[in-house]
């Protein structure tokens, strides 16, 4: 590709909200990913929606949360009618402080290509721009869910989305999106997938089997799942708990008889390490997630499935033959012990359905496309 500067956009724009770290992790990875394609390009990752409203938002996101993983079936109801309304387009405009917020920054900046991560953004900007002929900018929204895709992705305006696989491609077409604004770009993971890829093979006879439980928003059974894995043979476990020092406490409490086996860590950098060195990754379905497991090459047990935009992340996984659904202890551990059986003849399996849907370059693709468009 021919990447003139003259050509390049020096200017984008890139929007996200905290609602699930996928659209954050992907608006991070992207920016990374400009900034290393063009040092010279000014690259601005803006949440309007955390600006705007502050503690309101951050209130709005621990409810969110609560009710993903408490009350999963009101959230489904709530996705469902999401898919099917025009509310979000409709009354976009109630978010006025946002709006005059994101005006100001478009009059300031003046970005010659607007990316999205968050499908209200859209809206947002259709709301700013009527009775425009013609935006002065590009609009790109990277869709950050893999086959189960609400339609508040695409009912706003955009020159084009950016999916993570054709399965997702496909659903987006029979939703009535064109086909020719759809680009099979994968998901902009960190580069370091790219940078320090690691051949993914068996242990050798003696060493061990090397299982990753990322703990995330599903925490009410954790302990259990960490005590469950802990009774099988051959392997050594990783457990990552973020920031919940009471969750950490308890766990090493849970592991306190198992040292040797066991590590866990808190808030950490190193989890694409920790991801690309697993031979399997024990975690939810979020899109980003996923994406890094499967630019890793590393299979993966979903553990939790938020009802809506997670059962298309899951499924890629299942259908992809890269992992399996196993959402109770039990049933977690039962998977990882049939993964590692008969010299870990269904890890192989799912190691090759990983290495098919694998798109560990999409980041730095993604940054030269954007830096390539007129």
């Amino acid at each position: 590709m021919d990447l003139k500067s003259e050509a390049r956009p020096r200017r984008v724009l890139i929007l996200t909200a905290g609602f699930g770290e996928g659209h954050n992790a992907a608006a991070r990875n992207l920016r990374d990913a400009l900034a290393a394609a063009a040092p010279d390009a000014r690259v601005e990752m803006r949440d309007i929606f955390s600006e705007a409203y502050g503690w309101l938002n951050r209130l709005s996101v621990r409810a969110y949360l609560f009710v993903i993983n408490r009350l999963p079936g009101v959230w489904n109801l709530v996705f469902q009618w999401l898919d099917r309304s025009s509310a979000v387009a409709g009354n976009i405009g109630v978010f006025g402080r946002a709006s005059r917020l994101l005006r100001g920054l478009l009059d300031e900046f003046q970005p010659e290509v607007v990316v999205s991560v968050y499908p209200g953004c859209s809206h947002l900007l259709d709301h700013l721009c009527q009775g425009m002929s013609r935006r002065p900018f590009r609009q790109v929204t990277i869709v950050t869910d893999s086959l189960t895709i609400n339609r508040v992705w695409h009912t706003g305006y955009n020159d084009f989305y950016l999916v993570a696989n054709e399965a997702t491609a496909a659903v987006m077409t029979e939703q009535g999106v064109p086909p020719g604004k759809i680009r099979v770009t994968g998901f902009p993971v960190p580069a370091f997938f790219a940078e320090a890829r690691l051949p993914k093979i068996a242990p050798s006879r003696g060493e061990r089997w090397r299982v990753l439980f990322m703990v995330n928003s599903g925490k009410h059974t954790a302990v259990d799942i960490a005590r469950e894995l802990l009774t099988i043979d051959g392997m050594e476990l990783m457990i990552t708990v973020g920031r919940d020092d009471v969750l950490e406490k308890r766990i090493r409490a849970a592991a306190a008889s198992h040292a040797s086996a066991v590590q866990v860590h808190g808030w950490t950098k190193e989890l694409p390490r920790f991801i690309a060195e697993a031979h399997i990754v024990i975690s939810k379905a979020g899109g980003a997630t996923v994406q890094e497991c499967l630019a890793a090459v590393t299979p993966m047990i979903v553990s939790q499935v938020v009802p809506g935009q997670e059962e298309g992340n899951a499924r890629l996984i299942s259908e992809g033959r890269a992992g399996v659904i196993a959402v109770t202890p039990e049933t977690i551990a039962e998977a990882v012990r049939e993964a590692l059986a008969n010299d870990g003849e269904t890890w192989r399996r799912w190691h090759a359905g990983a290495q098919r849907l694998s798109r560990p370059n999409a980041a730095r693709e993604i940054a030269e496309w954007i830096l390539s468009l007129k």
